[in-house]
């Protein structure tokens, strides 16, 4: 059983800022990917940004420069998405999916999806 829980979410001022953490639990220990995944009321879910085992990041246009993802070497499972200079843009609901490798019966990644967590950007 793998647990995926988002936290750090709330109501925050334009030009703010916000930390939201992902802690995962359970049959994931071997991390290939933690990331980040956002969707606006009424729109589909987009990318935000994910970090790999390498910690190499990426991010999606709209958010680089202002949105940084790290994720906890010590316990290897929790990841955290800090938002900066915060826009009526940014408000969604966000939704962090751990991907990790199972051996048996074939390798493959499989993706963990937590609940979500909403952030709203008031002006």
């Amino acid at each position: 059983q793998v647990r995926v829980v988002e936290s750090g979410g709330g109501l925050v001022q334009t030009g703010g800022s916000l930390r939201l953490s992902c802690t995962g639990s359970g049959d994931i220990s071997d991390i290939v990917v933690m990331g980040w995944y956002r969707q606006p009321t009424g729109e589909q879910r987009e990318f935000v940004a994910a970090i790999s085992n390498d910690g190499a990041a990426r991010y999606a246009p709209s958010v680089k420069g202002r949105f940084s993802i790290s994720r906890d070497s010590a316990s290897g499972s929790t990841a955290s998405l800090q938002l900066n200079r915060l826009s009526a843009d940014d408000t969604a609901v966000y939704y962090c999916y751990i991907q990790a490798r199972r051996y048996y019966p074939t390798v493959q990644d499989v993706d963990f999806w937590g609940k979500g967590t909403l952030v709203t950007v008031s002006s």
